[in-house]
């Protein structure tokens, strides 16, 4: 279990801005490189968890907040500038489905087309309106949380008197009008959900997985909470099966013989195939199984993120299962009998995942998204 090094994604080669400064004063909390990609910071983790640090995270966030935005905004062209340095067709692609809006919208307009309707949310948490960047900042409506800062590290280096709609949390379903996201189903007509990379904190985390695919143990696990009707109905099927470890944890759901010790990170990884099935919205096991030597089983996702889950191809980058899990373990029986194309998958895997590991190019990617938004929007 000591095969494992984390790789938070938030390492900068040298400081440019006023957040890279502040990460630069957190790196050695925030990230476990392997050597090959961040050579300078090397070291085993010892979280048992792998997760990122929350108290890490607020901290960092806290001290960069006390930044004025005018040094944000002043080097809005220079990182918009830096376009150059990648291949600009494959970040532009990725700025275009992240934000599919295609022509103008209005406020005005679009305000009118709710109404009066309200969607049962907090002030901080978004919903049929509008907020001046000038007026989102931490106050009584906008509190300490990952989604606001999520959202403020980047829209502080645009216009204050910019506007910004957002819908925080698990969002299923697609707004009447142009709304930021972390999450939106995947179909044609989803172009009101405009993806941010939010709560990153606890999606987005990497793994550098030692241990080789084939010294795994020869059976699918997972541990989590079994809450929705569709996870239910996977351990009815399939929870006692051998070739299945299963586990709930968490609140009693009326099955204690469901019930099983948590595993960490680390642990789940000591198997061939985890389970990654979506829970309220994406499964927020996926970035870290695709990037490990593990490989991920489950359906078509109906939903994506920054991940852009939508683009996944099935037995390509995951094996992919019926959304019946009738064929589960004839899937399974027939990667652990084909093992040079379970290496195969993996290996896609690990390429997919390469494309979100160059902090700046995230960074870009958001701004875009943004800039994008912004001059799109009429009064």
């Amino acid at each position: 279990m000591d095969n494992v090094i984390i790789d938070y994604v938030n390492f900068r080669e040298s400081p440019r801005t006023p957040n890279q400064v502040v990460n630069r004063l957190f790196m050695n909390k925030l990230q476990c490189c392997d050597s090959k990609n961040y050579p300078k910071t090397k070291h085993h983790c010892h979280q048992k968890s792998c997760k990122n640090s929350k108290f890490v995270y607020y901290a960092k966030n806290l001290l960069s907040y006390g930044i004025p935005n005018f040094f944000y905004r002043k080097k809005l062209t220079q990182e918009l500038a830096m376009l150059s340095e990648f291949e600009a067709q494959e970040i532009m692609a990725r700025v275009d489905y992240y934000n599919k809006l295609t022509s103008g919208y209005s406020r005005t307009a679009s305000l009118a087309k709710v109404g009066n309707e309200t969607n049962n949310l907090t002030s901080a948490q978004g919903g049929n309106a509008f907020v001046a960047l000038k007026d989102f900042t931490l106050n009584k409506d906008f509190k300490p949380h990952t989604y606001f800062f999520d959202t403020y590290r980047y829209t502080r280096y645009f216009d204050p008197k910019s506007y910004l709609s957002f819908l925080y949390g698990d969002v299923v379903t697609v707004p009447k009008f142009p709304h930021i996201v972390k999450s939106r189903p995947i179909s044609q007509n989803n172009g009101n959900s405009v993806l941010l990379n939010l709560n990153r904190v606890r999606h987005f985390v990497f793994v550098a997985d030692q241990t080789d695919y084939l010294a795994k143990k020869d059976l699918l696990v997972l541990r989590g909470g079994v809450y929705q009707p569709h996870r239910r109905k996977f351990f009815i099927k399939l929870v006692r099966h051998p070739l299945c470890n299963l586990g709930h944890v968490g609140r009693d759901i009326g099955h204690p013989d469901w019930v099983k010790p948590p595993m960490t990170i680390l642990e789940q990884l000591q198997y061939k195939f985890v389970l990654c099935l979506e829970g309220n919205d994406v499964a927020t096991n996926l970035k870290w199984v695709m990037s490990s030597n593990s490989i991920a089983v489950m359906p078509k996702p109906k939903f994506e993120t920054w991940f852009m889950e939508g683009t996944l191809i099935p037995d390509y980058h995951y094996i992919e299962i019926k959304d019946d899990y009738s064929d589960l373990v004839k899937k399974l029986t027939y990667y652990l009998y084909h093992p040079e194309e379970a290496l195969a998958i993996n290996a896609h895997a690990h390429e997919y995942v390469a494309k979100f590991k160059d902090p700046k190019k995230e960074d870009l990617c958001a701004l875009l998204v943004l800039k994008k938004y912004f001059e799109l929007q009429e009064p």
